[in-house]
C-alpha cells in the first residue's frame, strides 16, 4: 500500500510555474504590439513604458535596464531630418528693417546728388520722415511749386512707391513770421496749401496710390528748432513726407 501511494504522488506534477508564464508572455505580446504602433521613437514614452512593465515584475531585474538599446528599429527615425529651430522675425521687426533699408537708400540718393543742405531723412516710431526745406520748392509767402521743387517732388515719389505699400502724410511747416500777404489769412493756411500742392507733383507718379495719401498743415507751430534766428527760421520752414509704418516698429521708441 505505501508504494502504491509513492507511485500515485510522484505521477502528479507540479504546474504552479504556469500563471505566471502566461502573465509574462500577455505582458511581451502588448509590449511588442505598443512598440509596433509607435511610429517615432519617444525616448521619454519608452522609459514611462520601461517603469510600468518593470513594476509588473517587481523583486526581479527589469524587462530593459536603464542604458540599455532600445528593440525599436532607428533606421527609420534617422532618415527623417532634423528641424532646426528658427527664430520669427515679427511683423515689427520686418517693418523696421525695411524701412531703415529704404532710409539708406534715400542717404544715399542725397550724397550722390549732393543734397544734404535741402533733404535729410530722420526714422522714428512714427515712421521715416523725409524733410524737404522750403527754399528749394517754394518763394517767400508762396505755395507755388518751383520748377526745382517739382523734380524734387518726382524723384522723392520713386522711394515712396513700396511693396507692400504705406500710408504717406505730406505736412507743411512755416517759421513764426506772420504771413504778410492777401492770398493767406495766417500760416496755417500757407503750411496747408503747400503740402497740398507738392503732394499733388507727387502723384504724377502713376504707381502710386491716391487714396493712400493725405496732407496736413501745422503753421508754425511744430519747429524743429527755436526760431531765434535767420538760420533756425529756415530749417523750420519745410515740407515733411511721413511714412507710415503698417506695423509698430519694435526697437524704436524715438517719437518726433
Amino acid at each position: 500500500m505505501r508504494k502504491k501511494k509513492q507511485r500515485n504522488h510522484n505521477s502528479h506534477m507540479d504546474e504552479s510555474w504556469l500563471l505566471p508564464y502566461a502573465d509574462m508572455l500577455t505582458l511581451l505580446v502588448a509590449l511588442f504590439i505598443v512598440l509596433f504602433a509607435m511610429s517615432e521613437i519617444d525616448t521619454q514614452k519608452y522609459k514611462e513604458l520601461t517603469e510600468v512593465f518593470n513594476q509588473e515584475f517587481s523583486g526581479n531585474d527589469g524587462i530593459f535596464e536603464e542604458g540599455d538599446p532600445t528593440p525599436i528599429d532607428t533606421q527609420q527615425n534617422e532618415q527623417q531630418p532634423v528641424e532646426e529651430e528658427s527664430e520669427e522675425i515679427t511683423e515689427g521687426e520686418q517693418e523696421r528693417l525695411m524701412l531703415e533699408a529704404l532710409q539708406e537708400e534715400i542717404n544715399a540718393y542725397i550724397e550722390e546728388n549732393n543734397l544734404s543742405e535741402i533733404l535729410a531723412t530722420k526714422l522714428t516710431g512714427e515712421g521715416l520722415y523725409i524733410t524737404i526745406l522750403n527754399e528749394v520748392s517754394f518763394d517767400s509767402g508762396s505755395a507755388e511749386v518751383k520748377e526745382e521743387g517739382k523734380e524734387l517732388a518726382e524723384e522723392i515719389s520713386e522711394f515712396l512707391y513700396t511693396d507692400p505699400p504705406h500710408q504717406i502724410i505730406i505736412s507743411g511747416h512755416t517759421d513764426d513770421v506772420p504771413i504778410k500777404n492777401s492770398d493767406y489769412a495766417s500760416n496755417w493756411e500757407l503750411s496747408v496749401t503747400r503740402a497740398v500742392n507738392f503732394m499733388t507733383h507727387i502723384l504724377t507718379n502713376e504707381k502710386l496710390e491716391p487714396e493712400r495719401f493725405s496732407a496736413k498743415g501745422y503753421g508754425e507751430y511744430q519747429p524743429v528748432v527755436p526760431n531765434d534766428s535767420e538760420e533756425n527760421r529756415a530749417k523750420n520752414r519745410r515740407v515733411e513726407v511721413l511714412i507710415v509704418p503698417n506695423y509698430d516698429i519694435e526697437g524704436i521708441d524715438e517719437k518726433r
